[in-house]
């Protein structure tokens, strides 16, 4: 074992009644390079030669090597200065440690190294970045070519797009309506919509031959003045009376009624060489739950009023009106956007500035008083699909058609539609339905009400083949029937 590894001698204890032994005298070493051979080594029992230990021991080696720049320690737990040494220390046996101050069980406290001191190491060395060259006005010029590229891709899918988005379920008889510029505006921007397409809203004042009045709002649909609003707003104005068109930023104009249908509650009149830009329309049947959308109008008179809200619901039945040959039955689009009297005939946009609904009716509080009811977040709108067909119809022919089954159906009935009569040689009676059958199902959409049934056959067209389910003596069956045709 190495004289490190050794445990220190210690000496034994003299006896005092032992003579104390003499001590041998001193000789002097041979003049040679290094000791003699039989020299004996030191022990505790043999004192030292005259002059050994008086020399002190060399100082230990630098730890330069184990320090990084600024004399921090490599180390994970060290990073202060080393500790002071006593200078006079002399050992007393060879391999002796050297001590320091303190203890090496009481290490002075040293402090943590900062938080971010990996960090700061890795920023001093991270080179540094190459110098900017010629490269940028290259990828500059390659972005710009892909912008080129895409827009023009882009313009030729627009194209494509609106054609495919423009085609109507049936065959749209001349003039078009709701294909103005394309708004091109940014999505999700209410006053881009509001800026986009207040140009187009207008605010309608009737008045009737019986002295009754109405006010309401409507939005311009082509180049020719034709302005798409709601039935029950110009009612009043069918059988004599005036009706006075308020544009953005114009003097009143008066109107002529080009048609209307109770049944859909819309109506059209026209303004010639009225000077307002016309609307773009979207897809209702694309409007999906929970989306953002925008209403305009004036409600309580206050024209060029913008609102926004979502999408509550789709498929919403909702009744309108107040006489037999005046309801009106919607498939409304709901939302929660405000809507007050006042906006009735005011369009619902998407984000897009695209008209997906004609504002028409809201929930009032039950027991409010007439002309006292307002918003409560709960609004309706007509899906601009049905609204289309039914503008075109009225300007081509100054009435508009629906379809109808041919039977009449109990309003006080709930879970399903039942049948209270049939009118001879109609779809239903060719179908073979009686009184007293009750309709559940129409294309496998689930009919509960009367009023149900009556929404869901509107939203197709005269001609059009749908599927009936109903219960007959609590057995379940199925017919087919062609829809038929009638005007209002």
């Amino acid at each position: 074992m190495t004289s490190d590894d050794a445990e220190p001698t210690v000496p034994t204890p003299r006896d005092p009644a032992t003579p104390e032994p003499a001590a041998a005298p001193p000789t002097t070493p041979p003049a040679s390079a290094g000791p003699a051979a039989d020299e004996s080594p030191l022990s505790a029992l043999v004192p030292p030669s005259a002059g050994s230990g008086t020399a002190p021991l060399p100082l230990p080696g630098s730890d330069a090597a184990y320090r990084q720049n600024g004399g921090r320690s490599v180390t994970q737990r060290s990073f202060g200065r080393p500790e002071a040494q006593e200078p006079n220390f002399r050992p007393v046996y060879q391999g002796q440690a050297w001590p320091t101050q303190r203890p090496a069980y009481q290490p002075t406290y040293t402090p943590p190294p900062p938080i971010d001191w990996h960090q700061q190491q890795a920023r001093a060395y991270t080179p540094a970045p190459p110098p900017k060259t010629n490269r940028v006005v290259a990828i500059a010029a390659a972005v710009a070519l892909v912008i080129g590229v895409i827009a023009g891709a882009g313009a030729a899918v627009t194209v494509v797009a609106l054609n495919d988005d423009s085609t109507p379920v049936a065959e749209q008889p001349n003039p078009p309506v709701g294909t103005g510029t394309d708004p091109k505006i940014r999505t999700g921007s209410v006053s881009a919509v509001a800026s986009t397409l207040l140009p187009s809203v207008v605010q309608l004042r009737v008045e009737g031959a019986d002295d009754s009045n109405a006010t309401g709002s409507g939005f311009v649909i082509d180049n020719v003045g034709h302005i798409l609003t709601n039935n029950h707003v110009v009612a009043a104005a069918a059988k004599g009376g005036s009706i006075q068109v308020i544009a953005e930023h114009g003097k009143p104009a008066t109107a002529r009624l080009v048609g209307r249908s109770p049944a859909y509650d819309l109506a059209v009149v026209q303004v010639v060489g009225l000077k307002a830009p016309s609307v773009q329309f979207g897809r209702s049947d694309l409007a999906v739950v929970g989306q953002d959308v925008v209403a305009i109008g004036s409600p309580l008179g206050l024209a060029g009023t913008v609102t926004a809200g979502i999408i509550s619901a789709k498929n919403r039945p909702v009744t309108t009106g107040d006489g037999a040959d005046q309801e009106s039955y919607i498939n409304a689009l709901q939302t929660d956007a405000a809507i007050n009297p006042g906006n009735s005939g005011g369009p619902l946009v998407d984000m897009n500035a695209r008209v997906i609904g004609v504002n028409s009716a809201i929930a009032t509080v039950r027991g409010s008083e007439e002309g006292q009811s307002g918003n409560i977040g709960l609004g309706f709108a007509i899906p601009i699909d049905q609204a289309r067909r039914t503008a075109q119809q009225l300007i081509a022919n100054g009435r508009a058609s629906y379809p109808v089954i041919g039977a009449s159906v109990d309003m006080q009935f709930e879970g399903g539609a039942r049948v209270s009569a049939v009118t001879p040689a109609s779809p239903a009676a060719k179908a073979g339905l009686r009184v007293g059958d009750v309709i559940t199902a129409i294309n496998n959409q689930v009919v509960d009400t009367a009023e149900a049934l009556i929404v869901a056959i509107r939203t197709h067209q005269p001609g059009e083949k749908v599927t009936l389910a109903y219960e007959r003596s609590g057995r379940a069956k199925q017919v087919a029937v062609a829809l038929a045709e009638t005007f209002g």
